[in-house]
């Protein structure tokens, strides 16, 4: 889209004319400003700018001026559009993109107050041999499981002689706040839980999590995180890393040193470029991008040749990685939902009859004594 243009008069004459359109959009209860656009720009080009500002698909987009519905196709010039128009825009529903992090309250048990004192007593008493038969139970199993515990930080008691056998910490639906570098002290951690918490950037210790060679997996969905730490490279057992539902707007260059990672879930970010690295990832299984700012995707996705299910919907894209289909032979599914890749689009990229084939073939495997009148693709590309 050209923009900022500088026309000149057909007839040579010295007068002057526009040649730049600045307009307001009016959406959800806010004005957005656009400048600068040539009067050859198309509606379709403006869609594609509110974009990344709005979180709404171009699909998803209804332009509106002076009581009329704008044309894709026509230009601002053709739609009657002038300098300081305003235009309202109306979003259908399910076609946002980049939703941001789900804020859900962390569950908590309910506290009961009894002010009778020999109540009180006895309950002091209970609650002791509760948590000693809990600390006996953690040191046993090497699972720590502190779940919607109402935690605002974690217990010291964690930290204490069954440190050293956990093979599981799960701090999941708490609210809390801060992740100390006593954390680099749990040797034999496998699975560290942290969903749903208060936890933002800088109140993790994340030079202490280096130390934790045998984790596995790493859980920090639903937070308040807008970047990850390059010591995130320093995980060599790491198979899984969750990180959906928080404030991210790119992944650290040392996640490509994670030669075992399997699962990687960054769903409803901030994303709006993934770099050419994640195809060093040759290990990844299943690839969660849904919900981010992503127009498109690196052909080094093509080099992932043990992925089997990528999830890619309400994103902006509009195309997929050219050997994508040719290359990634284990890929059985992928989701398309609210993106602008059409069949049409899917059909022309080599290696799409056989990855259809696959698909089929699953979906046919997880049938249970049910019929299906069409396997044809839905995974959310239009059919035209």
């Amino acid at each position: 889209m050209e923009t900022g243009a500088t026309g000149a008069d057909v007839s040579g004459a010295t007068t002057t004319t526009t040649t730049t359109i600045s307009l307001s959009v009016k959406f959800s209860g806010r004005t957005i400003p656009i400048t600068n656009l040539s009067p050859d720009s198309t509606i379709k080009d403006l869609k594609a700018l509110l974009q990344p500002l709005t979180n709404v698909l171009p699909r998803g987009q209804k332009l509106i001026s002076k009581g009329k519905l704008l044309v894709d196709a026509m230009t601002l010039r053709e739609s009657e559009i002038t300098n300081g128009a305003k235009i309202m825009l109306m979003a259908s529903q399910g076609l946002h993109q980049g939703d941001g992090p789900i804020l859900k309250q962390a569950q908590s048990r309910p506290i009961s107050r009894d002010n009778n004192a020999d109540r009180s007593d006895k309950g002091k008493a209970k609650k002791a041999a509760v948590d000693k038969n809990r600390l006996e139970r953690w040191k046993a199993t090497g699972v720590i499981g502190l779940s919607e515990c109402n935690l605002k930080a974690i217990p010291e008691e964690v930290w204490g002689d069954s440190r050293t056998s956990a093979r599981v910490l799960d701090l999941s639906n708490n609210v809390i706040q801060e992740v100390p570098a006593l954390i680099g002290c749990m040797n034999s951690l496998q699975k560290l839980l942290l969903d749903s918490n208060d936890i933002s950037d800088d109140s993790v210790s994340w030079e202490a999590l280096k130390s934790l060679k045998s984790l596995t997996v790493l859980s920090l969905n639903q937070n308040r995180l807008t970047r990850l730490s390059s010591d995130l490279g320093w995980l060599p057992s790491l198979r899984q890393l969750h990180v959906a539902n928080n404030m991210l707007s790119s992944l650290p260059s040392e996640l490509r040193y994670l030669p075992k990672l399997e699962v990687l879930k960054v769903n409803n970010n901030r994303i709006t470029t993934i770099p050419p690295w994640i195809g060093d990832l040759i290990s990844l299984i299943e690839v969660d991008l849904s919900s981010n700012l992503l127009s498109d995707l690196p052909e080094t996705f093509s080099n992932l040749h043990n992925l089997k299910s990528l999830s890619l919907s309400n994103n902006g894209l509009k195309s997929l990685p050219s050997s994508l289909f040719k290359m990634c032979l284990m890929l059985t599914r992928l989701d398309l939902h609210n993106t602008e890749i059409t069949m049409d689009i899917l059909r022309q990229i080599e290696g799409w009859e056989n990855f259809d084939e696959r698909r089929r073939l699953k979906q046919q495997k997880k049938l249970d004594f049910r019929v299906v009148g069409s396997a044809a693709f839905d995974e959310g590309a239009d059919k035209s």
